[in-house]
C-alpha cells in the first residue's frame, strides 16, 4: 500500500482536504497523511465545505512536517498543495520516491464576504477532490 504526505503551509485546509478525498475514495489502495511546514490550526470553513460534501474532518488533528516524520520516517509520495513559493520551502523527504506539486490558493487568504469566502473555498475544495481522483486514475 503506497503511503502519500499532502503538505501545504499550516496543514489546515488544502492538505486536510486532499488526505480526506484520498483516503474516502482510495483507502483500500493508499494511506494517505497531512503536515504543514508551520504549526496550524483546522481551518473552519474547510471543515464546513467537506461537511456539505459528506465528509468529516473536524476531528482531524493539524501537525508539522517535523512531526510527521517523527513518527514516520517513510513515505512513498509527497504532494505539495500549496502555491508555488510554499512548494519551493517543503523539505527533502528520505525514501519519497516520488514528489509533486498541485498549486492550489490558500483558502486563510481569501477575502470577502462569509458566502464569497465560502463559495471559493467551495471552488478549491473542488479542484482538489478533481485532481486527487485524476491522480489515482492515472496509477
Amino acid at each position: 500500500m503506497k503511503h502519500i504526505l499532502f503538505v501545504c503551509i499550516h496543514n489546515s485546509a488544502r492538505s486536510q482536504i486532499a488526505q480526506a478525498y484520498m483516503n474516502h475514495f482510495y483507502g483500500h489502495l493508499v494511506h494517505a497523511e497531512s503536515a504543514g511546514l508551520e504549526a496550524g490550526i483546522l481551518n473552519p470553513i474547510a471543515v464546513r465545505v467537506m461537511m456539505e460534501d459528506g465528509i468529516d474532518i473536524s476531528n482531524n488533528s493539524t501537525k508539522t512536517v517535523d512531526e510527521f516524520l517523527s513518527a514516520n520516517p517513510t513515505v512513498d509520495t509527497v504532494i505539495t498543495v500549496c502555491d508555488d513559493a510554499g512548494a519551493e520551502r517543503c523539505p527533502y523527504i528520505a525514501g519519497a520516491f516520488q514528489r509533486l506539486h498541485w498549486n492550489f490558493p490558500d483558502p486563510s487568504a481569501l477575502r470577502g464576504t462569509e458566502e464569497e469566502i465560502l463559495a471559493q473555498t467551495r471552488t478549491i475544495r473542488d479542484q482538489i477532490k478533481a485532481r486527487v481522483i485524476e491522480w489515482i486514475e492515472q496509477q
